[in-house]
């Protein structure tokens, strides 16, 4: 089912004022902004009555999208090391060339959400939570099964957590090359907890049919 006419406006034309905010600066005045959208200023306050939830609004969106992105990139990865790295990975590639775009947007939110703010930061914390407790539930699994060695799933998914905002911040400020960080997180921290499946059976072994004495010179026949 698409999305509702009226959604699909209001979306747009938060893309574009946010935009325009990020080129203009965030002291734009809303007029400056409605005019820029071909819009009159009450036209513009009737869908946004304030800068904050024009960020919102962008804010929420590319999160929903970035979220649909990575789902579709580690639905089919299953062993739980792997889905972790390729989690990492598809953030990455999502934000490549625009990692401008979400630290702008948090920036703004911060500056000028003020109560909605706190509100969002709040809502995102319960859902990334959510995901995070997913992931480690997923490496406690492992471990039982044997094809996670020990570690401390808490502290290695918070930890890929630091490390996929932290890269996301040196693009924006160093423009750094993310390929050798990527090869070498998979090659030192993710790849050594990575067991093969557990041979341990899961039932009983089948007897051993008997084998055949050595009797070389027939003495038993």
């Amino acid at each position: 089912m698409g999305r509702p006419p009226e959604h699909e406006k209001r979306r747009a034309l938060a893309h574009e004022a946010v935009a325009l905010m990020q080129r203009e600066g965030l002291d734009v005045p809303m007029s400056r902004l409605a005019e820029a959208l071909g819009l009159k200023r009450p036209t513009l306050l009737y869908h946004f009555p304030t800068k904050a939830q024009i960020v919102q609004t962008a804010l929420e969106e590319l999160m929903v999208e970035q979220a649909r992105f990575v789902l579709e990139r580690i639905e089919s990865v299953d062993h739980p090391i792997d889905r972790l790295y390729a989690q990492v990975r598809a953030v990455h590639e999502f934000h490549h060339g625009r990692e401008a775009r979400i630290l702008f947007l948090t920036q703004a939110l911060a500056a000028t959400g003020g109560a909605q703010m706190n509100a969002m930061v709040e809502g995102a914390a319960r859902v990334f939570e959510a995901q995070r407790r997913a992931n480690a539930a997923r490496i406690r699994a492992g471990i039982e099964a044997g094809v996670v060695a020990p570690c401390d799933p808490e502290a290695l998914v918070q930890l890929v957590r630091a490390i996929v905002d932290g890269l996301m911040f040196q693009r924006v400020t160093e423009g750094i090359d993310l390929a050798p960080i990527h090869a070498l997180l998979w090659e030192r921290v993710l790849a050594p907890l990575k067991l093969a499946p557990s041979l341990r059976p899961t039932e009983p072994a089948p007897p051993r049919p008997a084998e055949p004495l050595n009797d070389p010179q027939g003495a038993l026949r």
